[in-house]
């Protein structure tokens, strides 16, 4: 029996009731991918959800606003994923008058939309023969074929991508990309795979050379850098505070936060307090200065990790402009700053 018959076989059998797997909604099926992009499946459900009740249809999510798409979004991580969500609904309604776009070449046009997204959609939205291959998909051949090049190199992403090309079921490609998905998912897992109930574990050559562990192989990223953050929580008699949206292309690009104050190494009171007396908003106003914890919060991202404290600054006098405190919770926020809001009780 070939590969893929053995696989979707067992995909027959083993496949979770997932909703996207319901249709061939292109619209469902690009947004299910967009989600669990760096998103486990258990996370991302509830999310998916709740995009099709606040925009069932392209046209509702090219008609939202982008502080709109970020708030649902808030938690997910990885914003640049909603930005270009909300950036291809608009170029499909206004470019391509709503009509979605069905095949490979113009499914990589849409932002954030790269090999395997587009070949994704494709194939389950449209039947295309075209092979996904993403996290799962290097395991599960990588350690079924022995494969130990590296798969976030040049030479691996090209040896991968032909031999699941080769291997894809040109009669049905949209069962043959989510079965090798769901397998890698649930089978074939990183660690603790289930070998024993494995169809493949006969001719896994990983498995027959005792390898399962060092494969995939991948080439080691830089160790990610320390960076220190200091959010000051602006208190104006209790009744408003500041909030900031965030420019540029760096991380958190136009989500909201509280000033944010970054140093070299862990700042202490002394620089903080007078680093506030040079603000405009505080000139010539008495306040109160205190560090909400004296633990930092490690926010760890792929390429950085931030060392965070939040100092709550009270002032007894009225704000003329800024942000009510009963209204912070609106505003779309890193989650780093949604779990502080929460914790401090605003």
């Amino acid at each position: 029996m070939k590969f893929n018959e053995i696989l979707t076989n067992w995909y027959s059998v083993n496949k979770r009731d997932l909703p996207w797997r319901h249709t061939t909604n292109p619209y469902y099926i690009w947004l299910s991918e967009i989600i669990l992009q760096q998103t486990q499946v258990k996370q991302g459900t509830p999310y998916y959800h709740a995009f099709l009740e606040n925009f069932p249809t392209v046209f509702h999510l090219a008609q939202a606003s982008e502080d709109q798409v970020l708030k649902l979004w808030q938690g997910l991580g990885y914003y640049s994923r909603a930005r270009n969500l909300h950036a291809s609904a608009k170029y499909i309604v206004n470019d391509l008058n709503g009509v979605f776009p069905n095949t490979y070449k113009d499914l990589l046009k849409l932002k954030g939309v790269g090999d395997y997204t587009a070949s994704a959609v494709a194939s389950i939205a449209f039947n295309a023969c075209t092979a996904v291959v993403d996290g799962n998909v290097y395991r599960v051949l990588s350690r079924c074929f022995g494969i130990s090049t590296p798969i976030n190199s040049t030479k691996g992403i090209k040896e991968f991508k032909l031999l699941a090309q080769e291997l894809i079921s040109k009669k049905d490609p949209a069962t043959f990309n989510q079965a090798i998905m769901e397998f890698g998912a649930t089978q074939c897992t990183p660690k603790n795979p289930s070998c024993h109930s494995c169809p493949f574990n006969t001719t896994c050559v990983a498995l027959q050379k005792k390898i399962i562990e060092v494969l995939p192989v991948k080439i080691k990223s830089a160790k990610a850098k320390k960076k220190y953050f200091n959010f000051l929580v602006f208190l104006f008699n209790n009744e408003k505070t500041i909030l900031e949206q965030r420019e540029g292309k760096g991380i958190w690009q136009n989500l909201y936060q509280f000033p944010l104050l970054e140093t070299s190494s862990p700042a202490q009171h002394d620089a903080v307090k007078s680093h506030l007396l040079e603000l405009p908003v505080l000139k010539n106003m008495p306040f109160d200065l205190s560090l909400y914890s004296t633990k930092a919060v490690v926010h760890k991202l792929s390429h950085q990790h931030l060392h965070t404290h939040f100092w709550i600054i009270n002032v007894n006098a009225p704000l003329k402009h800024g942000v009510l405190i009963n209204d912070v919770k609106n505003y779309a926020v890193p989650v780093l700053i949604s779990n502080f809001i929460d914790a401090f009780n605003f």
